[in-house]
Parts: structure tokens; sequence; C-alpha cells
């Protein structure tokens, strides 16, 4: 059984909710990775996508109802959310309490 360290306890999560058909979800892709990469914030959140094709149960339980959407939760509940991000602006404003 692995035990979780207290730093990765810490770290929130990015939840990246797409749609592996949806150019505009790519294009989000994208701008999350610049974004992140601008910032040198690689290992600030554990980044976790999640394909509306492969697990509707998981956008049912955190209630996305469009795509794309991020989420980040911290310990174990939803510190923020974002829907359809349009660009760079959009996704480091949102995730500015939490970058570098």
């Amino acid at each position: 059984m692995a035990v979780a360290t207290p730093a990765l306890e810490q770290q929130p999560s990015l939840v990246f909710f797409h749609s592996t058909l949806s150019g505009h979800c790519r294009r989000v892709e994208g701008f999350l990775a610049q974004v992140l990469q601008r910032r040198h914030n690689h290992a600030t959140f554990r980044v976790v996508r999640v394909s509306e094709e492969e697990r509707p149960d998981l956008l049912e339980r955190f209630k996305v109802e469009t795509v794309p959407t991020l989420v980040v939760v911290q310990g174990k509940s939803v510190a923020g959310r974002l829907e359809r991000p349009r660009g760079c602006r959009d996704i480091e404003g949102f995730l500015a309490p939490w970058l570098n």
C-alpha cells in the first residue's frame, strides 16, 4: 500500500474536462500548456485529463455541463471552476491564485 507524502497531499489537482472530438478543447489544452510553461508552473498542479467520452460519470459527479471545463481540486473540495475558457488570459486569470 502506497503512503502519500504531505507535499503531494497539499498539491492541488487541475482537472481538465474535455472531448476528444472538439477542436475548441484541443485549443484550450494548448493554451493551458502555454500558461503553465510561461509561468514555469508545471509542478504547481497535478494535471488530470478527463474525456467526456470515456468518463461521463466523472462529468456528472463534478456537475460539468459543458466542455472544456477546468476544475481545481484542493484537498477534497472544488476550489475553482472555469467553463469554456477562450484563451490564455482566461486561464491565467483563473489560475492566478495558485501560480507563482
